[in-house]
């Protein structure tokens, strides 16, 4: 019980230091993939190219982007990690294993740091932070460091990556 006190003293202490605007505004600036489901047609060679890049093999289960069918499989939402402006994620690892990448923007897990809490992977509202099966310890997407693997494998222009939030320009 002690433990989970301070995990939870940690995490309000984190929640507290929201980011200013500036910041904010600054991480707006960054890359991030932007999706479009009207071109993607499921066949999750996105899947494949990130866990080639994450793991060195082809396992589409171990990808950090989900594919999901809807409607007897006529639509295909890829979902991807957003790199969040503010992320809850890095804001309650009580440990500070997440931060953000000053070069990419990519919001990044220090796996050696990690102590296995998982309490990101329960505060990303989109379910994109991962265990690994042996250790416990969380992965996510880290953009490839910059040139992420699946945008460069879509063959369809369903992944770009590109500044900013293509339904912000209303083009999404």
């Amino acid at each position: 019980m002690p433990v989970l006190i301070a995990i939870l003293k940690k995490t309000a202490k984190n929640l507290s230091h929201w980011e200013t605007v500036d910041s904010m505004e600054k991480s707006r600036l960054k890359k991030r993939i932007n999706t479009f489901f009207d071109r993607c047609t499921g066949c999750s060679l996105c899947r494949a190219a990130c866990s080639l890049h994450m793991f060195g093999g082809f396992n589409p289960n171990k990808a950090m982007i989900r594919v999901e069918s809807r409607w007897e499989n006529l639509v295909h939402l890829p979902v991807v990690c957003r790199h969040c402006d503010n992320p809850l994620c890095l804001r309650v690892c009580p440990v500070s294993a997440i931060t953000r990448d000053e070069r990419t923007g990519a919001v990044v897990i220090d796996r050696e740091k990690c102590i296995a809490c998982g309490l990101c992977s329960r505060f990303c509202p989109l379910e994109m932070i991962h265990a690994d099966p042996e250790t416990g310890a969380a992965y996510k997407c880290d953009l490839c460091g910059g040139d992420p693997a699946c945008v460069q494998m879509c063959p369809y222009g369903a992944l770009e990556y590109a500044t900013g939030d293509p339904a912000e320009k209303g083009e999404s």
